[in-house]
């Protein structure tokens, strides 16, 4: 099989990815190791930065999110029993956040594609790229039992951490940048309305807790804990007990809606990039080239971030042979990459309680959270952040 971009991986960013190209009139190729029902099932990200949706409705991806997402224009920051709304649109000029759960992405851009778009496999499992120097690389892969080769003229890898785009980029050629953090997520789905109508980010001597939600009647909490804890150790009651602990305020009017826990699991928090970016016609994309710690909710939308560039740079390649924005790529992406690492790694400092914290840490934490509460410019930074950097 020939075409002019081969796409490895059917996550949100391979898929409007391909979505871009397909507008554009350029041929792609998306290839998918998981079944359609894993991908429309996997729970992942569910905040959708003010670039991110608008990204989505110029791509004829957004109905479905304008009637059924929940846009927010605030976030509600708890410490030391204090309660401080962060007005986003105030703040930035307009911009707030939508929460649409990944899955419900990667639903619409799948039934886009289908419906007239270029070519899907499901369960066809990446083995290489080949060729990646060359004008004419190649993807290797599994489909129905069987090995075939997609011809290409470029490669988007947009296969996550463990894919095999990444692989292929030379360890000569290669610089990585990481940091693994001493605690996790225990998340949680229930079946209960929200406890609040916008997320909450509290800092507790007890560790950090984060209050969010899925839909109108459904919770999604996290509570930090050890790193290497098991969701089975903890029961509902005891993960409802502590977010109650940690979601503590002085204000009477506020309750914790407890309800029917239905998924638990546990993330590990850390940061990892990946530079370059490109490695002759071979992109790396999201999770392929770099990881954010989940507390400024930039995973998904800097994969966005990624291949909005790099269908703009195809595209003008595509109509006027013009490779400028492609060998800009890395350097474009890396930009507002180690932006979002800046701000989430900061975000996770200020909220999250090390192991080893001393009374004089705990003292900084809450002088700069004040500082959020109490300076306009400070609270300005966190909200501009929140809603999303720039995608050009």
């Amino acid at each position: 099989m020939r075409t002019t971009v081969g796409i490895i991986g059917a996550g949100p960013a391979g898929l409007l990815l391909g979505r871009l190209l397909d507008d554009a009139g350029v041929d792609n190729v998306v290839l998918e190791s998981r079944d359609r029902a894993y991908v429309e099932q996997r729970q992942r990200a569910g905040i959708l930065e003010h670039g991110t949706a608008e990204a989505l409705r110029a791509a004829g991806a957004g109905e479905r999110m304008d009637r059924e997402g929940l846009p927010h224009d605030g976030i509600e920051l708890r410490f030391d029993r204090r309660r401080h709304r962060v007005d986003l649109p105030a703040l930035t000029g307009g911009r707030n956040v939508t929460v649409y759960a990944q899955t419900e992405v990667c639903k619409d851009l799948i039934a886009l594609r289908l419906d007239g778009g270029g070519p899907l496999l499901f369960a066809a499992e990446a083995l290489a790229v080949e060729g990646a120097e060359t004008a004419a690389p190649r993807v290797r892969y599994r489909h129905r039992g069987r090995e075939s080769a997609l011809e290409c003229d470029y490669v988007a890898g947009c296969d996550g951490f463990r894919g095999v785009a990444r692989e292929a980029v030379p360890e000569a050629v290669s610089r990585v940048f990481g940091r693994t953090f001493p605690f996790a997520w225990l998340g949680i789905l229930a079946d209960v309305p929200p406890s609040h109508g916008e997320l909450v980010y509290a800092r507790h001597d007890r560790g950090f807790a984060l209050l969010s939600m899925r839909s109108p009647t459904v919770t999604r909490a996290y509570l930090q804990v050890p790193d290497g804890t098991h969701a089975a150790e903890w029961s509902d009651e005891e993960i409802w007990d502590e977010l109650d602990r940690r979601l503590e305020t002085d204000d009477p009017s506020w309750t914790l809606h407890r309800g029917p826990v239905t998924a638990k699991s546990v993330t590990p928090l850390r940061s990892y990039v990946h530079e370059p970016m490109r490695h002759g016609r071979l992109f790396l994309a999201g999770d392929a080239a770099h990881i954010v710690p989940p507390t400024g909710a930039k995973g998904l939308n800097l994969a966005v971030g990624d291949v909005v560039t790099l269908a703009r740079a195809l595209t003008l390649r595509h109509e006027k042979g013009d490779a400028s924005l492609i060998d800009a790529y890395s350097r474009t992406c890396l930009r507002r990459v180690w932006q979002a690492e800046r701000f989430s790694c900061a975000l996770t400092a200020l909220l999250h309680r090390a192991p080893d914290a001393t009374p004089f840490d705990d003292r900084v934490q809450l002088a700069g959270l004040d500082r959020i509460a109490g300076a306009r410019s400070a609270e300005t930074d966190l909200a501009e952040g929140y809603t999303g950097f720039p995608l050009d």
